[in-house]
């Protein structure tokens, strides 16, 4: 199977053409930047800009599945500059009217589960979806993303999965998103900042992510035009992963509170109950466990 990789540089992105590669498929990567992580997946990635169709137009063709992870992902940062939302929304369609251009008839879509919102509820399943409940530019790009997808199938029979991911967290992240920014900032001895001092998120430790998406690959045909949250399904206090971290790299910094900031969701927790009974998806790795690793990846190879 020929594979088409966006955002091959990015954290998902590398790790998931580590595994493809490893597995014997035939993948080619799409990035705005080479890669820095791996030597192997740099060869195989084409650098280039989603937004340009002229770009688009002049790619490989011969494509059995396209995976569309490239997007401006920082919550706080589209809400500052809402361009980059506009850029995620015009990726995805470019990178669909590719798809139906050359009869790509599979498409993987990595969602959010940002698309949730702040609700009275706290576990969301993958019905549980409300405009009302939108919070941010970034989250109206997947549920904009989302539509597109349903709409090219409807449209034009490219089959697909959406996957809604939460809170990826492990190895290739060296953006401001919390786990690495509390591991920098504890290894500098700066304190940490909590925004929301009840913040409780869904953490996804990076191998478990993937391995999501190797089974949406795998179970294709069986599990096609199908939204699955992929994730942990357990609740973490962003103060505790907070004091995780400090207690693990014996930090002498302190934690600080402050409120919750715009277009961020203060609590959410993902069932991922349809993703074990389709997909037979199973995440393996502990919150602890997830972090002790990320510790040991971050000081060795970035602080």
């Amino acid at each position: 199977m020929k594979i088409l990789v966006t955002g091959s540089s990015g954290t998902i992105g590398t790790r998931l053409c580590e595994k493809l590669i490893e597995n014997g498929f035939n993948v080619t990567g799409i990035d705005k930047k080479p890669n820095r992580w791996n030597e192997k997946v740099n060869e195989i990635t084409i650098t280039g800009n989603l937004q340009d169709k002229k770009f688009t137009e002049k790619l490989p063709r011969d494509f059995d599945m396209v995976i569309h992870l490239a997007a401006n992902a920082r919550v706080y940062n589209l809400c500052i500059n809402p361009e980059m939302a506009k850029e995620n929304i015009e990726t995805t369609f470019n990178i669909l009217e590719f798809c139906r251009k050359n009869n790509i008839r599979k498409f993987i879509f990595a969602s959010s589960r940002e698309i949730y919102g702040n609700t009275k509820r706290t576990v969301h399943k993958e019905n549980d979806i409300n405009l009302n409940s939108c919070e941010s530019p970034y989250a109206a790009t997947k549920l904009a993303g989302e539509a597109l997808v349903q709409s090219y199938k409807k449209c034009y029979g490219t089959n697909f999965v959406i996957i809604r991911f939460s809170n990826v967290y492990g190895m290739y992240d060296e953006s401001d998103r919390v786990i690495p920014l509390f591991i920098r900032q504890t290894k500098e001895n700066n304190n940490l900042i909590v925004f929301g001092k009840e913040k409780t998120l869904d953490f996804t430790y990076i191998d478990d992510s993937v391995s999501g998406i190797l089974l949406c690959i795998q179970k294709f045909e069986y599990a096609k035009n199908n939204t699955f949250n992929i994730a942990s399904g357990n609740a973490v206090k962003i103060l505790d992963a907070a004091g995780l971290i400090k207690k693990m790299m014996k930090g002498k910094n302190k934690i600080i509170i402050k409120e919750n900031r715009t277009g961020e969701v203060l609590k959410c927790v993902v069932d991922i109950t349809k993703a074990k009974q389709i997909l037979g998806y199973k995440p393996k790795t502990d919150f602890a466990i997830g972090i002790k690793k990320s510790i040991h990846w971050y000081l060795k190879n970035l602080y």
